[in-house]
């Protein structure tokens, strides 16, 4: 499988983008667009000779147009080059050169499937729970306003903690540090809606492809993210995250949002989850 690569930077340390070209390119992905959302131009050259066989794409867009926006305009040439897949990756994700060979051979062997994600585990190999329900707007604003005591129930249910970390799974929802999308899924979805500038755009887009595809969660292949959680710790980024969100809602139901409702249910469903998150006696 024909697969290219894109991550977007911002004022981005050296070391973090050179390791994440590392797992990159020990990949065997020499097709990159590194899309740069920082207001003045970063200078790459350092980094990009040491890597002398690989195709570094640098696009500069110091307008900045988002998160999503921005690996749109990769997206847009991958798919025009003829590549199969794209990964969508951030840079503080590390990863091991047999990654991308396990992942597309399950998108191989099965058509239907249009994304998949790993398990994720941070630096200290703790998990991250990367894949998740479709949230509503308690999940959402709950976790970030209200004391964590009062929201373990809901976590627990949201973020699909007791799921079975052996077992592959058709969730809704795939954090969007690392997504490995079929190109003819973006095709058929579009791409990132570029309306979010940061935060929900990842929550939009395994959603709409979810609608057509399976947006597989494969457990059995694992990488590591050093996760920043940016809006924890600036109130600048609390309120993008929080202002995205609204425009999320505003586009999918705040209250009345059916098709969440009913996906949500099917995905505790199959992973043998009470509607609580729990799992069955």
């Amino acid at each position: 499988m024909k697969v290219s690569a894109s991550t977007v930077i911002y004022r981005t340390d050296d070391d973090e983008l050179r390791r994440c070209l590392e797992s990159l390119v020990s990949n065997g992905i020499h097709n990159i667009w590194i899309i740069d959302n920082s207001p003045e131009a970063t200078d790459i050259s350092n980094v990009a000779a040491l890597f002398p066989d690989t195709e570094l794409k640098y696009r500069h867009l110091p307008h900045n147009p988002g998160y999503g926006a921005a690996h749109n305009c990769a997206i847009r040439e991958a798919l025009d080059l003829g590549y199969e897949a794209h990964l969508v990756v951030n840079t503080d994700i590390m990863f091991s050169p047999d990654t991308i060979a396990k992942l597309t051979r399950v998108m191989v062997s099965d058509t239907n499937i249009g994304q998949i994600s790993p398990r994720i585990v941070s630096p200290d190999g703790s998990q991250q729970y990367g894949q998740r329900l479709l949230p509503t707007p308690f999940d959402v604003f709950g976790r970030r306003f209200l004391p964590s005591f009062a929201m373990k129930s809901r976590n627990r249910r949201y973020m699909l903690t007791e799921r079975s970390e052996d077992t592959p799974a058709n969730i809704p929802y795939h954090q969007g540090s690392f997504m490995l999308f079929r190109s003819e899924a973006l095709r058929v979805t579009g791409g990132f809606d570029e309306r979010f500038f940061m935060y929900p755009e990842d929550i939009d887009i395994t959603r709409r492809i979810h609608q057509k595809y399976t947006t597989l969660y494969y457990p059995s292949v694992t990488i590591t993210h050093a996760h920043r959680a940016s809006s924890y710790k600036s109130l600048k980024m609390l309120r993008v995250h929080c202002v995205n969100m609204i425009r999320y809602f505003n586009k999918w139901g705040w209250v009345i949002d059916r098709e969440r409702r009913a996906v949500n249910r099917m995905t505790l469903k199959s992973m043998g989850l009470t509607r609580r998150g729990r799992r069955h006696n």
